[in-house]
C-alpha cells in the first residue's frame, strides 16, 4: 500500500509541488507542504491503485498548502508589492474588518472570524456554537455574500 502511495508521490512531485507554488507563492515553502502532505499520508491510508493515491496526495497537498498559508495570517503576495501597493491592502483589510463588525450578526461575525482568521474548521465551529454543520455553512456563506454586498455599495458604485 506505502509502495503505491510512494511510487505514485515520486511520479508526480513535480505536479505537486507546482499546486502547493501556486497557494504559498514560496518554492521553499511547497516543498515543505509536499513533505508535510507525504508524511501525514505515508503508511495511514490504505490506497489500492495510483488513481486514489494521485487523488489523495492531490488533496492533502492542496489541504496542507492552504493550512500553512492560514498560519501566515498574511497575504502571500504583500512583501512583493510595491509600498504603496502594500498600503491599498492594508486599508482594504481595515475596510473589510469593519464590514465584518458592523454589517454581519453575531453568529456570523463569530464564524466568520474564527474560519477566515483562526482557521478552525467549520466542524469544530458547528460543535463549538452547538449548531450543525450544515447551518454553520449557510451562515459563514451569508456572511461572505453581505460583505462583498457592503463592499461592492461602498466602493465600487459611483
Amino acid at each position: 500500500m506505502a509502495d503505491i502511495l510512494t511510487e505514485t508521490y515520486q511520479r508526480i512531485r513535480l505536479r505537486l509541488k507546482a499546486r502547493a507554488g501556486k497557494v504559498l507563492a514560496d518554492a521553499e515553502a511547497a516543498e515543505d507542504a509536499l513533505q508535510d502532505a507525504f508524511l501525514k499520508l505515508w503508511g495511514r491510508y490504505p490506497v489500492r491503485n495510483e488513481k486514489e493515491a494521485e487523488a489523495l496526495l492531490t488533496r492533502t497537498v492542496r489541504n496542507v498548502s492552504i493550512d500553512q498559508l492560514r498560519k501566515r495570517k498574511t497575504v502571500p503576495l504583500a512583501g512583493d508589492l510595491p509600498e504603496e501597493d502594500t498600503e491599498d491592502l492594508e486599508t482594504r483589510f481595515r475596510q473589510v474588518e469593519e464590514m465584518v463588525t458592523t454589517a454581519l450578526t453575531d453568529i456570523q461575525r463569530q464564524i466568520i472570524r474564527r474560519h477566515e482568521y483562526e482557521g478552525v474548521t467549520l466542524e469544530k465551529i458547528a460543535e463549538d456554537l452547538g449548531m450543525q454543520p450544515p447551518a454553520v455553512r449557510m451562515q459563514l456563506s451569508r456572511a461572505r455574500k453581505t460583505i462583498r454586498e457592503q463592499y461592492r455599495k461602498r466602493y465600487h458604485e459611483e
